[in-house]
């Protein structure tokens, strides 16, 4: 069973809104960093956004900052991901992660993640 499943994907145009959740099938990983990550055909899975275990503190890609907003709450075991102005380089499929990461450098890193879901496809049209 996939561990992690997300939610939210969808057609929009550019400048609008979408709001992706990510929810566990099992675990509730309530004590893991969790991370957002995005993949285009024939590229590499690459970093968007991610939360420490707290809830406290937040990472961001370059080219989603100040657009995306990442939060967690361990209450309802769901993590969203909120994105605004959106552009169609941000078409991909988006897939969100867990991972026991301790130390700040590693969060950007896909491979410190050790539980993923299948994905939920964003298209953005321009």
């Amino acid at each position: 069973q996939v561990p992690l499943v997300e939610s939210g994907g969808g057609l929009v145009q550019a400048g609008d809104s979408l709001t992706l959740a990510c929810v566990p099938s099992q675990e509730t990983f309530n004590l893991y960093a969790r991370g957002w990550f995005r993949q285009v055909p024939g590229k590499e899975r690459e970093f968007v956004a991610a939360v420490n275990w707290a809830g406290v503190t937040t990472y961001y890609a370059d080219s989603v900052k100040g657009r995306f907003t990442i939060s967690r709450d361990d209450a309802k075991n769901t993590v969203t991901l909120q994105m605004n102005s959106l552009r169609p380089e941000d078409t991909a499929t988006y897939f969100c992660a867990a991972g026991q990461i301790w130390d700040s450098a590693h969060y950007k890193s896909r491979d410190k993640y050790d539980f993923w879901g299948q994905g939920t496809q964003v298209t953005v049209s321009s």
